[in-house]
């Protein structure tokens, strides 16, 4: 199957057109005269952290393979061509069982294999406390257990590429270092840690911090805390949720010239309410969740605490740029080749022989809106 796409490249503007055969980058020309109304083409985005989409959770008792699917497709959408699947901290029999499915999904669908690159364990390894627990539910939260680890990773045959926790609890060390040389990128997450948990974590072998200023207390000493201390160590990579709702802009600021863009990768969190209308819902993985008017998710009957997050992966790109003031390819990249690389997946990249994974956007007056999205060199998204 060949294609050929014309649009103006993200990292330098030029007009080119793009061949596509069977599934690769077969070339890349220059137009003869540049086009500035062309939509910018960019590798396809690469989402770190997805719990579901359009009323459906992940973390689901009945979860099937069409449900997978169904949100596996609807990413396309978003730009996103490559994701984690992820679940969040619930009773092992319903983690067991998603996993299951998921990896099902994964093994018989040929709509989530194009997609799906692995799954994220979002818990339970994590804090109690209220403020670091964020929306988990409390009940669910507990130390880590190497035995239950091995069982869910393989219920999920072998697919669990990052795991989230604590580094809180006694073992923890331990634990991280069994975690990493399994092959799974540790990330620190939900925590109430000290500053030596923290540095022994990553001793250990953690080597990213999960949406860095979310789930925490909502008051901290000034210093020592866990934020200063994953700010502080260049060896954590921070994800980082920019949707306008999670963190100021003035936080963003101060963590990208701590990071700087090779230290930082965008997520966007979201969550089975994304695309659902303003209203209260029972959500089955961590209780009641009101959709505001402005798209925030926030615990029942108060505005401040957050219960994931409902916006695209695209709208952080626009977002950290007018925040931080990044570049439109650094800020691209922190959604696409950056957390590819961190999960060690081949993405796509505007290259002769790299997959024709792809996402064509505009972006005015600081929205990004997708027209299209290639997957695999097929179009599976035109506006």
């Amino acid at each position: 199957m060949n294609t050929m796409l014309i649009g103006n490249r993200y990292d330098t503007g030029e007009s080119v057109e793009v061949a596509i055969t069977d599934g690769t980058i077969s070339g890349i020309q220059s137009c003869a005269e540049s086009d500035p109304t062309l939509a910018m083409i960019a590798p396809g985005f690469v989402d770190l952290q997805i719990n579901g989409y359009g009323g459906q959770e992940f973390n689901d008792l009945e979860l099937s393979v069409d449900d997978v699917r169904r949100v596996s497709v609807q990413m396309d959408a978003d730009g996103v061509t490559n994701y984690l699947p992820t679940l969040t901290s619930q009773s092992y029999e319903m983690m067991h069982h998603a996993f299951s499915v998921m990896h099902e999904a994964l093994c018989t669908d040929v709509d989530v294999q194009r997609r799906v690159v692995g799954f994220h364990m979002e818990g339970p390894y994590m804090s109690a406390e209220d403020g670091p627990r964020g929306a988990h539910p409390v009940q669910h939260m507990r130390p880590p257990q190497w035995d239950e680890f091995c069982r869910l990773q393989e219920a999920a045959g072998g697919n669990i590429r990052i795991l989230t926790m604590s580094p809180e609890y006694d073992g923890s060390a331990d634990f991280i270092s069994k975690v990493t040389n399994s092959g799974v990128l540790v990330s620190i997450g939900h925590t109430s840690a000290n500053s030596d948990q923290i540095k022994t974590a990553v001793d250990a072998g953690a080597r990213m911090s999960t949406h860095l200023g979310n789930g925490a207390h909502r008051q901290i000493r000034r210093h020592p805390n866990y934020l200063w201390d994953q700010l502080a160590d260049d060896r954590l990579v921070a994800s980082l949720i920019v949707d306008g709702h999670h963190l100021p802009a003035e936080v963003v600021k101060v963590f990208m010239r701590c990071k700087g863009v090779d230290g930082a990768v965008l997520v966007s969190d979201i969550t089975g309410m994304a695309g659902m209308p303003p209203g209260l819902y029972e959500n089955n993985s961590i209780g009641g969740v009101e959709v505001l008017e402005d798209g925030r998710l926030v615990v029942p009957g108060q505005r401040q605490l957050l219960a994931g997050a409902s916006l695209p992966i695209g709208v952080g790109i626009a977002k950290i740029m007018e925040y931080a003031g990044l570049s439109l390819k650094d800020a691209v990249e922190m959604a696409s080749t950056r957390p590819a690389a961190l999960i060690d997946i081949e993405c796509g990249a505007l290259q002769i022989g790299a997959p024709a994974d792809l996402c064509m956007f505009t972006l005015h007056d600081r929205i990004l809106e997708v027209q299209s999205t290639i997957n695999g060199g097929e179009i599976v998204f035109q506006r």
